[in-house]
C-alpha cells in the first residue's frame, strides 16, 4: 500500500469469485441455542407471500404416491464433517398450493470407515407438470447407481483416483438423464419437459480423509465460506465449448489444487457399472478437492443461489450465523435456509458442511 491510500476492510457478505478449491472448518458442533428459531426476513419489506404453508397440493386417489411433504430436514456427523440438509417449498407454491419441485437425497452406503455418504440436489423445471416427480427420480436413480458402485467410489475418493472419479461419476450421470429422457418418452412429453438440475456431494466417512467430491449437471450453487467471506465457486462455463476442450489438461486453483470441469466431453469407459451410457445431453461439471480447516461448503438448488448472488444482505446473514462456533442444530439451520428476502419465492434445497 502507499502512501495516501486507505486500506478497505472486505465486506464480509460480498461474494468473490476464486478458484473452486475445496475446504472445511473445524469449529465443534455445539447443536444450537436455547432459544426457538424463527424465520425472519431481510431488506426493508417484507416478501408477499405468509412465512407459513397456506395450502396443500390437490390429490386424488392416483397421485398419493406422488405427493411430497413441504419440507425435508436431515444431517449427520462422519469422520471430520457435520452435514446439514434441508430442502423447503418455496413462498409461492405454498400460496398456490402447488407441490414442491425440488428433491434431496441423503444416503449413506457402506460401514465404518469405507462408508460413503451422498448428498443429491434436484431442482425441477419450471411450469412443468410433473417436474416435481422428475426431480425425485433423478435423485433415486443417481443414488440407486452410487449405491451399486459405492465400494469402488470410496476407494477411488480415500486413494485420490481423480480421473477414475471423474470418467465413472460423468458416466453415472449420463445415465440418469438417459432415464430422463426415456420416462418423459413414456409419458408423452418432450424431454425438456421432464428434466432437472442435479448436484451431488459425495463425502468419504474416513477420519484420515478430507477429500470432497462434487458433480452435477444444471442451475444451481455451490459456495464456500472461508474467513467470514463467502466465495462463489461456480465455474463460469461458456455457450459454445470447443471440441479441443476434451484433450485440455485439467485445471489448477491459485493454491495448487488440482481440479476438474467436463463440458459434454464423451468419457472413456466407465470403472462404475455395466453397459454403455446414453449420449451425453447436458454439461457435466465435476469438482474434487481436499478440505482444509475453517470453511464451511454449501451446495444449493437455484432457489437459494440467486438470493446468495443477487442480495449481499443474505450472504452477510449467513456467515455470521455459520462462523464459529460451528455449526447450527437442525432447527437452527432449517430457519437459517428460510431467512426472507422479497423478490424470491422459489423452493429453497441446500446441504452445508462443516469440516472439524
Amino acid at each position: 500500500m502507499t502512501a495516501g491510500e486507505t486500506a478497505t476492510v472486505p465486506d464480509p457478505g460480498a461474494l468473490h469469485q476464486l478458484p473452486p478449491d475445496w475446504a472445511a472448518s473445524d469449529a465443534p458442533a455445539d447443536g444450537g441455542g436455547g432459544t426457538r428459531p424463527l424465520v425472519g426476513h431481510l431488506g426493508d419489506r417484507p416478501p408477499t407471500y405468509d412465512a407459513d404453508p397456506a395450502a396443500l397440493p390437490a390429490a386424488t386417489s392416483e397421485n398419493l404416491d406422488a405427493l411430497v411433504p413441504d419440507t425435508v430436514l436431515d444431517g449427520a456427523r462422519y469422520g471430520t464433517y457435520t452435514l446439514r440438509a434441508a430442502s423447503v417449498r418455496g413462498d409461492s407454491a405454498r400460496f398456490r398450493g402447488e407441490p414442491r419441485r425440488d428433491a434431496l437425497l441423503t444416503a449413506r452406503f457402506g460401514a465404518a470407515e469405507s462408508a460413503l455418504v451422498l448428498v443429491a440436489v434436484a431442482g425441477g423445471v419450471r411450469g412443468g407438470e410433473g417436474a416435481h416427480l422428475a426431480a425425485a427420480d433423478a435423485c433415486r436413480w443417481i443414488g440407486g447407481a452410487v449405491a451399486r458402485s459405492h465400494a469402488r467410489l470410496s476407494e477411488d475418493i480415500r486413494a485420490g483416483r481423480r480421473a477414475d472419479l471423474k470418467s465413472g461419476l460423468h458416466r453415472l450421470t449420463d445415465r440418469t438423464y438417459g432415464k430422463l429422457r426415456a420416462r418423459a418418452a413414456e409419458l408423452g412429453l418432450a424431454p425438456q419437459e421432464y428434466t432437472t438440475s442435479l448436484r451431488c456431494l459425495l463425502l468419504s466417512a474416513d477420519p484420515d480423509c478430507r477429500t470432497r467430491v462434487f458433480f452435477g449437471v444444471g442451475s444451481g450453487g455451490l459456495f464456500r465460506l472461508r474467513d467470514g467471506r463467502w466465495q462463489d465457486l461456480e465455474p463460469v462455463i461458456p455457450e459454445q465449448q470447443p471440441s479441443a476442450a476434451a484433450d485440455s489438461p485439467a485445471e489448477e486453483g491459485a493454491d495448487g489444487d488440482r481440479l476438474t470441469m467436463d463440458l459434454q466431453i464423451t468419457t472413456p469407459p466407465s470403472p462404475y457399472g455395466d453397459g454403455p451410457a446414453p449420449p451425453p445431453a447436458e454439461l457435466f461439471r465435476f469438482r474434487a478437492s481436499v478440505a482444509r480447516p475453517d470453511d464451511t461448503l454449501l451446495l444449493c438448488s437455484n432457489g437459494l443461489a440467486e438470493p446468495m448472488r443477487g442480495e449481499p444482505e443474505l450472504p452477510a446473514e449467513l456467515a455470521e450465523r455459520w462462523g464459529p462456533p460451528g455449526p447450527p442444530g437442525l432447527p437452527a439451520f432449517l430457519a437459517d435456509t428460510q431467512l426472507r428476502i422479497k423478490g424470491y419465492a422459489d423452493d429453497r434445497t441446500c446441504a452445508a458442511v462443516w469440516e472439524a
